[in-house]
């Protein structure tokens, strides 16, 4: 619980510094530190599309900072980088590599990711392998909202080929 005077300097004030913790609902095991808003439902009961709507940001953002950590800083080649790295073709690559390390509950959130209806893929996207990236991201949001950070950094390490 987090605590903060009140205005008068008086005995401090409790606030709610936990998700779902004034009231029960689905998402009251929501257990993630980064995120300030829990989802209305438990993970594995949200829509594939959504899932990947989150996990593509969580993917770019993982990338972002890998990124970062190597030596040439420059904008315009973090960003040719950054695309390199999550277009449909290279999550769909990184994705073969993940398959065999993923436990029975990944491979089914998977399955879903890539099995659901997301639209049209781009003009310039092959439509298995953009069903492949939503996949990937189906995968890392679900493990986002998890609050599965260690599963999420094994993961990317093997998606970026860290462990070569």
């Amino acid at each position: 619980m987090m605590e903060h005077p009140n205005e008068n300097n008086q005995e401090p004030i409790e606030k709610a510094g936990r998700i779902g913790e004034e009231k029960a609902s689905p998402a009251a095991s929501f257990s993630n530190p980064l995120a300030i808003h829990a989802p209305g439902k438990k993970s594995g009961l949200i829509n594939p599309v959504v899932l990947a709507y989150m996990g593509d940001a969580v993917f770019e953002l993982l990338v972002r900072q890998y990124l970062i950590s190597l030596p040439n800083n420059k904008s315009h080649h973090l960003h040719q980088e950054a695309t390199k790295r999550v277009s449909a073709k290279a999550q769909r690559l990184q994705l073969e590599r993940l398959q065999p390390l993923l436990t029975e509950e990944e491979a089914d959130m998977v399955r879903r990711g890539r099995n659901t209806k997301s639209g049209a893929p781009p003009k310039n996207a092959d439509p298995a392998d953009y069903r492949q990236a939503t996949a990937l991201e189906c995968l890392f949001g679900y493990l986002y909202f998890e609050g599965r950070m260690e599963r999420i950094g094994e993961l990317m390490r093997v998606a970026l080929g860290e462990d070569e």
